[in-house]
């Protein structure tokens, strides 16, 4: 059996490549109509035939991958202010003599407690956090070492320090936290995977983060649906419906979906078509 992978979010999943039709760069130009349906986005016209578009991001994560990076755009716009607001205050502190009540722990801090317990598979977006910590730790001592030098009356060394470090360390940091956002903002490309049952029209568009790889198996190496809990999937009947099995392979897991479980919404009989661009096939 050949299958092509798929991500969605942090999950892998794996399509028969007899039940794919075509994939197409997700643009957003879908024809809404309403429906209860939180995974259903709307209609695409392919080809005279309206399909039903659903977010996998949705299904299986119960967000959408746009909502997740959404979030963690704005998380890390606000540790970027959190950050301005301290130095702000180190430099009111030192410039004024006034006391300074920011965290000096660069472990402890809000971003910190943050920082060291995120994962993620994103490897440009790991790389780009991978620097962070030396900037951050630096920033972080500084506190001790400028009011060291305002203790011995050593203020205007502790401006000139405080410059310096205003000039490398802190900007370099802000820096990355904007290289950081962009980051995510440019990985995210979504696709719609056009599936099929008759190898001649689409049933439904799949929307999904990137096309992973290709493999062969057998069919004895998909295994029960009851392993899915054990990599964090949640399983209500919709979703249930959908997926055949969990295939391991080392230390690596995808999930096979079957498409044509997903029902098509009975509301599409009002839809007109629309005339769209051709794409080529998957």
């Amino acid at each position: 059996m050949d299958l092509i992978n798929f991500r969605v979010g942090q999950k892998t999943i794996s399509l028969k490549i007899l039940d794919i039709l075509l994939t197409e760069r997700y643009e957003g130009n879908l024809t809404s109509l309403p429906n209860g349906n939180p995974s259903f986005l709307g209609v695409k016209d392919y080809m005279g035939t309206p399909t039903p578009i659903f977010d996998l991001g949705l299904i299986l994560n119960n967000q959408s991958s746009q909502d997740i990076n959404r979030a963690l755009i704005d998380l890390l716009i606000q540790y970027e202010q959190e950050h301005k607001s301290w130095f702000q205050a180190l430099e009111h502190s030192i410039i004024n003599g006034t006391a300074f009540e920011g965290a000096r722990d660069a472990k402890h801090s809000e971003f910190g407690k943050w920082f060291y317990h995120f994962q993620t598979d994103n490897d440009d977006l790991k790389a780009i956090l991978s620097r962070f910590e030396q900037p951050h730790s630096q920033l972080y001592s500084l506190p001790e070492q400028l009011f060291s030098l305002v203790n011995n009356s050593q203020r205007e060394e502790a401006k000139r320090l405080l410059s310096k470090e205003k000039s490398t360390t802190y900007t370099k940091l802000i820096r990355l936290f904007e290289s950081a956002r962009e980051q995510i903002t440019l990985d995210h490309k979504p696709i719609i995977v056009f599936t099929t049952e008759d190898g001649l029209k689409p049933h439904i568009g799949l929307l999904v983060d990137q096309v992973e790889d290709n493999i062969h198996c057998n069919e004895n190496e998909i295994k029960s649906l009851s392993e899915l809990t054990n990599i964090g999937f949640e399983i209500d009947a919709q979703t249930k419906k959908m997926m055949r099995g969990l295939i391991k392979r080392g230390e690596t897991h995808s999930v096979v979906i079957d498409p044509s479980a997903i029902f098509r919404p009975e509301h599409l009989k009002d839809y007109e078509p629309e005339e769209t661009e051709t794409y080529g096939l998957f």
